[in-house]
């Protein structure tokens, strides 16, 4: 039996070269039309703790998970809005995918100067201190295993669109302090980019990794909810 040639990549109106197999995606596997912040607007909606369970929370000094959510959702807005941006540049960008174990990538940007694994931290006004596995905020006893956590996510999708294009494909992580007042870095890991938000943009500018063709099939293989069931 012979082997099935993957159909030749064509051209879009505008020139911008497409992978046919996507045409061939299931509506609610594709991933493409999700927000920045897709899966967190899912748990606030189906959250059950009314306006007056929070106030009560908050005024008995407690910390509802639902105000975590929403700094966690601004945070991803905004990078997320920036990334949507460089696609005009050539890049492609996935929100919200969801891996097995509720572990969610918040962007996966794409484009001429390779795959980015993105995670946004909302951090506004804090002074924090970057190592090697984790960010420490100035006055907390425990550090925050933020770095630890985008790596093995960066990790895990290496992996997935390797085996999806059949072709090598590195994931870089990206860890972003959103609204940080000050970052050290005492030890700064080697394989994770630890940006500040208004960094982001300056991930447009780099180039040299990808060709278009490869863009289009790693962003076929990238919108497939179905391929990150194995992760």
């Amino acid at each position: 039996m012979g082997v099935r040639e993957r159909p030749e990549a064509k051209r879009s109106a505008n020139g911008r070269a497409y992978d046919p197999e996507r045409l061939f995606l299931p509506p609610d596997d594709d991933l493409a039309p999700n927000r920045p912040g897709e899966t967190l607007r899912a748990r606030l909606d189906a959250s059950r703790t009314g306006r007056v369970g929070l106030a009560l929370a908050r005024l008995l000094g407690r910390r509802p998970v639902e105000d975590t959510w929403r700094r966690e959702l601004a945070a991803q807005q905004a990078v997320g809005s920036a990334l949507e941006l460089l696609t005009a540049g050539g890049w492609e960008v996935v929100h919200s995918i969801v891996l097995p174990g509720d572990a969610v990538i918040p962007h996966l940007l794409i484009g001429p100067g390779g795959v980015f694994c993105v995670a946004p931290e909302p951090a506004h006004g804090a002074r924090l201190t970057v190592d090697d596995t984790a960010v420490r905020y100035a006055g907390e006893r425990h550090p925050r295993p933020y770095v630890r956590r985008i790596r093995h996510s960066a990790a895990r999708s290496s992996l997935v669109l390797s085996r999806g294009c059949d072709f090598p494909v590195r994931a870089w992580a990206v860890l972003v302090l959103v609204g940080a007042a000050e970052v050290e870095k005492a030890d700064p890991p080697a394989d994770v980019r630890v940006l500040r938000d208004r960094d982001v943009p300056g991930l447009g500018g780099l180039g040299g990794v990808l060709r278009p063709e490869r863009v289009d099939r790693i962003h076929t293989v990238a919108r497939n909810r179905r391929v990150w069931l194995g992760a």
